[in-house]
């Protein structure tokens, strides 16, 4: 059997960066990456839209943050406060929404947790979104 020509792969970062111009598309990454249980999955999604958006050094202007900080702040072994990343999204032009659970999640979070903690209730669960930024806020 013969290899034949095998056509070179197409690298995925860049077309990951333009999808992510879009803040819709943004939005849904990073909420996709802040249900994992893995904060520097959402560190690194929001690095990714950080690059999309105009890049580290744009972004780091229009926050007032320092560049190098930036960095540090968007590694996986980040740990940004709150006021970092909501200055970060609002130059990117999205925001945080915290939203409840669908209830079908909210029932198996129960029932994983009685089975594990009997005797103690079990807590309602919570999902944080990022949304874009419309003009109506």
């Amino acid at each position: 059997m013969s290899k034949g020509h095998v056509p070179a792969a197409v690298p995925a970062k860049p077309y990951v960066l333009e999808r992510l111009r879009d803040p819709r598309t943004a939005a849904a990454y990073l909420s996709a990456a802040a249900g994992e249980d893995d904060p520097g999955a959402f560190l690194h999604a929001l690095r990714n839209v950080t690059e999309a958006m105009g890049g580290i050094s744009r972004i780091a202007t229009r926050t007032g943050l320092n560049r190098q900080q930036l960095y540090r702040t968007l590694s996986r072994e980040g740990n940004p406060e709150l006021r970092s990343l909501t200055k970060i999204l609002n130059a990117t032009g999205l925001q945080f929404i915290v939203a409840p659970k669908p209830a079908r999640m909210v029932r198996a979070a129960r029932k994983r947790r009685s089975k594990t903690e009997s005797g103690k209730p079990a807590a309602l669960g919570r999902r944080v979104e990022i949304a874009a930024k419309t003009g109506s806020m």
